[in-house]
């Protein structure tokens, strides 16, 4: 079956080049001209494996559009836009984007990092429905408990002293692989291969990602310790 890949760009003419490169690379493409009409193909039904989404769009703008979709939905997206300045990289990851790549883009680099993508995404489907954690008894340990802290693996629900956290998908995913492995420190390196996969990327994910957990967690107490010049260390105490 062919990757689906949902093209949201209001230039007509970088998506009509955009369909010549993906289709001729096997991929199915549905194009949409505004943030709103790709949010609603998305309601109605349609499922992409992977977003390519302009930023500077009328009406709604591709990091809006991004923030929606993350309320619902894991999927790859990768920023394809003519703003190239950092800040505007830290904003796109910080809404939830998995890449940021400028206009003008290097055609075969576009291709690799939406296969390394497509690839990810895929192993980490795979991964979640094939290798739940087990308690001795067999049955799946859904609920991680910490002081002040409980991460409910099924509903991707977190509470800080019993009031609901709301965290992004990703956001979910990396708290539970640090909480899951407490007292190992990982550097931003395998941070990153272990919760986005291997393949094209910015490390600038993590640290942002780790930025917004705390701001969202670490009220009472700190969870997340920075191992200054390694990386980062789950210290929530079990209960």
């Amino acid at each position: 079956m062919k990757d689906h890949i949902l093209l949201v760009d209001d230039n007509q003419e970088i998506i009509e080049l955009l369909e010549d490169i993906l289709e001729n690379e096997g991929y199915e493409v549905t194009s949409s001209e505004s943030g709103e009409h790709a949010l609603n193909l998305l309601k109605q039904g349609l499922k992409p494996n992977l977003i390519l989404l302009d930023i500077m769009m009328p009406n709604m703008s591709g990091y809006e559009l991004c923030s929606q979709i993350r309320r619902e939905s894991d999927l790859p997206i990768l920023f394809l836009s003519a703003k190239g300045k950092a800040v505007d990289k830290v904003v796109g990851f910080e809404i939830g984007a998995d890449d940021y790549i400028t206009k003008p883009f290097d055609t075969e680099e576009l291709l690799a990092r939406i296969r390394a993508h497509l690839r990810r995404y895929e192993r980490i489907r795979k991964h979640t429905e094939d290798h739940s954690e087990k308690d001795p008894s067999g049955s799946s340990i859904t609920v991680l408990k910490f002081k002040g802290l409980e991460i409910h693996k099924e509903t991707y629900s977190v509470f800080v002293n019993e009031e609901k956290i709301d965290l992004s998908t990703k956001e979910f995913q990396l708290l539970t692989f640090l909480a899951e492995n407490a007292g190992i420190v990982f550097t931003r390196e395998q941070i990153y291969d272990r919760v986005w996969g291997y393949g094209y990327g910015s490390l600038n994910t993590v640290t942002v990602h780790i930025k917004n957990l705390r701001e969202k967690l670490e009220r009472e107490r700190q969870f997340i310790k920075t191992q200054w010049g390694t990386g980062y260390v789950f210290i929530g105490e079990k209960v």
